[in-house]
């Protein structure tokens, strides 16, 4: 299999079931075909049809393959199990449906939309992390037993495992036999850490990979400003490959080192965007991975 690439929503700027900012999900869909992509994921669950002979028929029609949803929420808090696990059986039924492999798990930012009005704590005190390392291995373990889809843990920027420091700790915390790691290399660098080294040092637990860089310039001004992660994307600190602080050829040389054998998405978190943005930068990205020779399409 080696590296097979494919794309998600998060290059077209879909973070909600519905919102007003985002492209119509045909539209999506189309343009995902038109930039040259066979792969995708399922993005943010209700934003594509929930009923999977629709979804099916949908994709099929356009020669476009599921493989993995994504589940988001406060990991920490019991309370928010129902709505989280709405998003799960939900997305694990059309992911095993449509022969899918993954559910990518991310918890909530603790962010707000302004500078110093954070929604929860940035640093989470002991009780609520083994909370958070509890939900994890329940998400794991349904996924699993109900659906024989595997978790891929995504570390992400303002959430309670965005440094490499709360990543390690994350995985010597879970079971490596439910838990592995979705590694995203934008938001790795945008946190300070360096997404080859960490690929280098736990590829045994890396199943699944996100590609995205950031802009070198942009990310001082966000780190000078203390900007938000929305803020932040919203300034664009997050880039085209072939323009970012990523170093991709390192990436995809380790990849055939270590013999990963798995899917890499191309993203480049950008919300809100205006329509006709993303179609031509999704098609950008693939010409340039295609001309390092990253994987196959």
């Amino acid at each position: 299999m080696g590296v097979i690439i494919g794309v998600a929503p998060d290059a077209w700027g879909i973070w909600f079931a519905d919102d007003p900012k985002q492209l119509p999900w045909p539209r999506m869909l189309d343009e995902m075909v038109e930039a040259g992509y066979r792969w995708m994921e399922l993005g943010p669950y209700g934003y594509l049809p929930t009923e999977s002979g629709t979804l099916r028929r949908e994709l099929e029609d356009r020669g476009l393959s599921l493989c993995a949803c994504v589940v988001e929420g406060n990991l920490e808090d019991t309370g928010a199990w129902p709505a989280l696990e709405h998003q799960l059986v939900g997305g694990a039924e059309k992911t095993a449906a449509l022969d899918g492999r993954f559910v990518v798990l991310i918890d909530d930012v603790y962010s707000g939309e302004d500078i110093g009005t954070p929604k929860a704590p940035a640093r989470l005190e002991d009780g609520d992390w083994a909370r958070l390392i509890d939900t994890v291995h329940r998400v794991a373990r349904l996924a699993h037993d109900r659906w024989g889809l595997e978790l891929a843990f995504h570390p992400n920027a303002d959430t309670h495992v965005e440094y490499e420091e709360q990543i390690e700790r994350l995985l010597a915390e879970t079971d490596p036999e439910l838990v592995s790691l979705c590694l995203d290399t934008g938001h790795h660098t945008y946190r300070g850490g360096d997404p080859v080294d960490f690929m280098r040092r736990h590829h045994k637990r890396i199943s699944h990979l996100h590609l995205k860089s950031v802009d070198r310039q942009k990310l001082q001004r966000v780190q000078s400003e203390q900007l938000t992660f929305t803020q932040a994307v919203a300034e664009g600190v997050f880039c085209e490959p072939a323009r970012g602080i990523v170093d991709f050829p390192a990436l995809r040389d380790l990849l055939v080192e270590v013999d990963y054998d798995g899917f890499a998405m191309v993203e480049q978190d950008m919300y809100p965007a205006p329509f006709d943005q993303p179609l031509p930068i999704a098609a950008r990205s693939r010409d340039y991975y295609a001309s390092i020779n990253f994987g196959t399409f």
